[in-house]
């Protein structure tokens, strides 16, 4: 059987993108339903499982379109491909969402009022995945030997990360030169108003606190982007495995938040597991000319370092301070 460059015919982008839009406008219809209000974790696990059988009934019918025009080996290898990508990004998301949490302790965001900026946050993430995804695929298929940069640069970020986890990692943000410049360069209110990204003072229409906060959830997401698009590419550089798998994660993130927030504390070891993970696959990638790892190997290596990391840092016991 030939090999083949990319499973994204025009239908399957198309389906790909009604359910996006389908379950994005779901969200945002109970949003609007619901009004500003804090997201209870009974509430946030419903959404992260809802979030989780769509994208496995995705990975189903993907599946069963790839067997039909292709075969059933390449479209196990594909669902493989998804489901590994999906797991890979998950993974660093939640590191993402340490920040996220960091972002709104110091703009001291009411929990009612972060469900919205998450949700415009993934909205934008969205986009900015996407772009970054057929920027990428561009890149490998025109200079292959980019995947080995890559490689090295995610070698790179996963030594450093336990570098910083050693070390302080609680970031001082109102040192943070982005953030200055944002404030020196848009009028801002000294309050919030409820939800608003913007409200009206002294009749002039002045931004609120919560667009810098978007603005900052925003950066922090190209940020971490940066990690995760180059690692699912060492998984396959199939551009519509990576798209799907990728946005599929995200859309997931902000439940995933409220999910995790209250216990963001315990996950002491979770730098390492990700460190762990990101170095792994940059490895993978660095020899990739030599030895081929598979699919599934590089799926259980992932799901075992994060399980290992997450059952590590929920067994310490944190130190009693007098």
């Amino acid at each position: 059987m030939t090999e083949v460059a990319t499973i994204g015919s025009p239908l399957f982008y198309i389906v790909f993108f009604v359910a996006v839009l389908v379950m994005i406008g779901i969200d945002m219809l109970t949003l609007k339903k619901t009004g500003a209000h804090k997201v209870s974790t009974k509430e946030a696990l419903i959404w992260t499982v809802v979030w989780v059988l769509v994208s496995c009934a995705f990975a189903g019918w993907l599946y069963w379109e790839v067997a039909q025009s292709h075969g059933a080996a390449l479209a196990k290898t594909k669902v493989l491909e998804y489901f590994t990508g999906y797991v890979l990004e998950k993974s660093l998301a939640v590191d993402n969402l340490f920040v996220f949490l960091m972002i709104f302790s110091y703009f001291k965001v009411p929990a009612q009022y972060q469900h919205r900026v998450l949700l415009y946050g993934v909205l934008g993430a969205i986009v900015l995945r996407a772009i970054m995804v057929f920027v990428g695929a561009a890149l490998v298929s025109r200079f292959e030997w980019i995947l080995y940069v890559f490689g090295a640069f995610l070698l790179y970020t996963g030594i450093k990360m336990v570098k910083h986890n050693d070390g302080d990692d609680n970031e001082d943000l109102s040192q943070n030169k982005m953030l200055q410049w944002l404030k020196k360069h848009i009028h801002v209110s000294e309050r919030l108003d409820d939800e608003k990204f913007f409200t009206i003072e002294n009749g002039k229409r002045i931004a609120t606190p919560l667009l810098l906060v978007l603005i900052m959830v925003e950066l922090s997401d190209v940020v971490f982007a940066i990690d995760s698009i180059p690692a699912i590419f060492a998984v396959t550089t199939d551009p519509f495995i990576v798209l799907t798998s990728n946005i599929f994660a995200i859309l997931g993130l902000r439940a995933m938040y409220f999910l995790l927030a209250d216990m963001a504390d315990r996950f002491v070891y979770l730098h390492y597991g990700l460190a762990f993970v990101l170095s792994f696959i940059g490895i993978k990638m660095l020899i990739l000319h030599w030895v081929h790892i598979p699919v599934g190997i590089s799926l259980s290596v992932v799901f075992t370092a994060l399980v290992v990391a997450m059952a590590a840092s929920l067994l310490h016991k944190p130190k009693r301070t007098e």
